[in-house]
């Protein structure tokens, strides 16, 4: 089938006739079976895609259809789907089927978009490789020896193999950007509560967001348009106005903040250090102001991240049991060895190693020492980061240190931790960041960039993605 770069190709085709929903279904089924070596869904709706593309086709006959019709996209295994399962791809849920949707998915289904499937990630969001999956580890389509980042792995790789035109993910601490990157489309995460977080399995309630893929700046910010916004099911959700996101490119020039330290900073790959560089000399001379920032607690953004999110991770997972619902293990004796027993065989390494980990800072003899100390230097790191933002309209940095690595290959903890490196900030600060592609390295695999904006300032991100997507296409 064609493969669409953007929406408004789907619906002028739609339009004159040269295709339908059920024609579009059926190609990316067959891009799906073609791509089933990839791993990157866990369950597809075939039958049920099927079914409601005739649907929409019949709406669009009579005019009558919601503005996102022709819209295929999938859904990240942390997201609820109502009579579907949703088990994180974590063997603690395991055929666990949800009861409610995610408000975000209502809000696409009742703008006739179709979903289409469920995509494989890290188990619980937990990871950046997409190889903590229950369901075996996705693979990048650009290069199946390689990771397509994590978490939301399979989602990535699905809208880059073009099994879906768009996908739900969940970025906690870089997410969607990092595979984004790492698969070379564009990625969202937007300001913390700018998009209900009902009917997402917590991680870290404080950082999770539900994110964007897409294949252009214009698409994602098509839906966001229809997602974000107050939502009475999620206390956290805010009540801010929903702009127009899609606005037109102008010859607007903005201020611009950067790193210099990034031209030659050892620990990030040379053809992305060279494209940083590069960008930032294109952006100079197309007439944005430049600022040369310094961020002083650049060494507390990974350690406070990780503290934090293991810390609520560890009070979000106690809820997995055995006792209520999902897995429980078989082999006990009474209640105590019930608990540890379904929780050891239900959670990989990677969750209890965080679950430990977030359990000892929260202890009584160590939660002042780390837990409210993160809570400080998070504070400090936000404050840091606003500032700079309030004398310019964004910061560029990379999206991640190195482009995709490996399979098997990063087997330290810390080694994966690193891979978070750039993409945390703007987690630990609640506002929106970007990352679209922007260009390749020696092996052709691509880079990313990250553009981080102050906190409800989604419309602006947009339109200065714009500016640069055109840039590096």
């Amino acid at each position: 089938m064609k493969d669409y770069h953007l929406l408004d190709e789907i619906q002028e085709d739609l339009k004159q006739n040269r295709t339908t929903c059920a024609k579009l279904v059926d190609g990316y089924l067959a891009n799906i079976e073609k791509g089933k070596h990839l791993n990157a869904f866990v369950e597809v709706y075939s039958e049920e895609a099927k079914h409601r593309a005739r649907e929409i086709d019949i709406k669009i006959s009579n005019n009558t259809a919601g503005p996102l019709a022709g819209l295929i996209f999938g859904i990240k295994d942390l997201i609820c789907y109502k009579n579907h399962q949703v088990n994180g791809s974590s063997n603690i849920l395991s055929g666990f089927e949800s009861q409610f949707s995610a408000t975000a998915v209502e809000r696409l289904l009742e703008q006739d978009a179709i979903v289409i499937g469920r995509q494989n990630c890290d188990e619980f969001g937990m990871g950046s490789s997409n190889e903590n999956s229950a369901h075996g580890p996705a693979l990048n389509p650009l290069d199946p020896s390689r990771v397509p980042g994590g978490s939301s792995g399979g989602s990535a790789a699905a809208v880059a193999a073009n099994m879906c035109h768009i996908a739900l993910g969940t970025d906690t601490g870089g997410s969607v950007r990092q595979p984004a990157a790492f698969c070379g489309i564009t990625g969202l995460k937007p300001t913390y509560s700018r998009i209900s977080r009902w009917g997402l399995l917590a991680y870290a309630s404080s950082f999770d967001t539900i994110g964007i893929f897409s294949k252009s700046a214009e698409d994602n910010a098509r839906v966001l348009q229809v997602i974000a916004g107050k939502d009475g099911k999620d206390a956290t959700c805010s009540s801010q106005p929903t702009p127009e996101f899609n606005t037109p490119i102008t010859d607007k020039k903005f201020r611009i903040s950067y790193f210099k330290q990034f031209f030659t900073n050892e620990g990030i790959q040379p053809e992305i250090r060279a494209a940083y560089k590069s960008l930032v000399e294109q952006l100079g001379n197309g007439g944005h102001e430049l600022i040369e920032a310094e961020f002083p607690y650049a060494d507390y953004i990974l350690p406070t991240y990780y503290i934090l999110t293991t810390a609520e991770a560890s009070t979000n997972l106690s809820r997995y049991d055995g006792a209520h619902y999902g897995l429980r293990s078989s082999n006990t004796e009474d209640l105590e060895t019930m608990y540890k027993r379904s929780r050891t065989e239900g959670f990989g390494d990677e969750v209890r190693r965080r679950i430990m980990l977030g359990t000892f800072v929260l202890s009584a003899d160590y939660y002042d020492a780390y837990f409210t100390t993160a809570q400080k230097v998070r504070k400090l790191i936000k404050a840091a980061t606003e500032n700079i933002l309030a004398d310019s309209d964004f910061i560029i940095t990379p999206t991640t240190p190195t482009t995709a690595f490996k399979q098997n290959s990063h087997t330290s903890p810390l080694a994966m931790y690193m891979a978070d490196l750039f993409t945390v900030q703007a987690s630990i600060s609640g506002i929106p960041a970007i990352s679209i592609p922007c260009g390749s390295d020696g092996e052709n695999l691509p880079i990313g960039m990250q553009i981080m904006a102050g906190a409800f300032e989604e419309e602006k991100l947009f339109a200065f993605s714009k500016i640069l997507q055109n840039k590096t296409r």
